[in-house]
């Protein structure tokens, strides 16, 4: 299916945040982050449903990581640094704070958490976990490190009254 495409991402299109926003710079309150995704979330959810919401975030969460692996991360040699690297870029970023809590590439699992995540740090308790963006984004990451495919699902959510958001990836076959 031929789809007319208006906004295909480039990291062009994120700007030049220091030309245009000389004053307020490139912060804003997470709040702002919140109000779009989540009224994004439920426009895309009241119109095609949740499956195919949670399909269309972790495709953007993964669109996002391969975008974040080659301008923020580049090219990196080791799963050591590849972690260090990644943490270091999620913090500074304001994304999370990463931790690896299992790391076996050479049987393709990870169980990583992210705290202070952006997306739900601080959100009601709903029983349910909602960071499908960051399953998209997290899978991204390791098949651009690591050339193989990863399927991860978030395990933990702050909306199911974790602390922390805690995703197991697991190599597909």
């Amino acid at each position: 299916m031929d789809v007319e495409r208006k906004y295909r991402f480039t990291w062009e299109q994120l700007g030049d945040v220091d030309l245009g926003r000389p004053n307020l710079g490139p912060y804003a309150k997470v709040e702002v982050y919140r109000l779009m995704q989540l009224c994004v979330r439920d426009a895309i959810e009241s119109e095609y449903g949740m499956a195919a919401t949670d399909r269309i975030f972790y495709r953007a969460g993964y669109l996002a990581g391969e975008e974040l692996y080659r301008n923020a991360l580049g090219h990196i040699t080791g799963l050591k640094d590849f972690f260090k690297k990644l943490q270091s870029v999620l913090r500074e970023m304001g994304i999370g704070i990463l931790r690896i809590e299992e790391s076996d590439l050479d049987n393709g699992r990870f169980v990583i958490t992210v705290s202070e995540d952006l997306d739900c740090s601080g959100l009601p308790e709903t029983g349910y976990e909602i960071c499908t963006y960051d399953e998209g984004l997290i899978a991204a990451l390791l098949n651009s490190f690591t050339g193989k495919k990863f399927d991860v699902k978030e395990v933990d959510c702050w909306c199911t009254g974790s602390k922390a958001c805690r995703f197991v990836a697991e190599m597909s076959e």
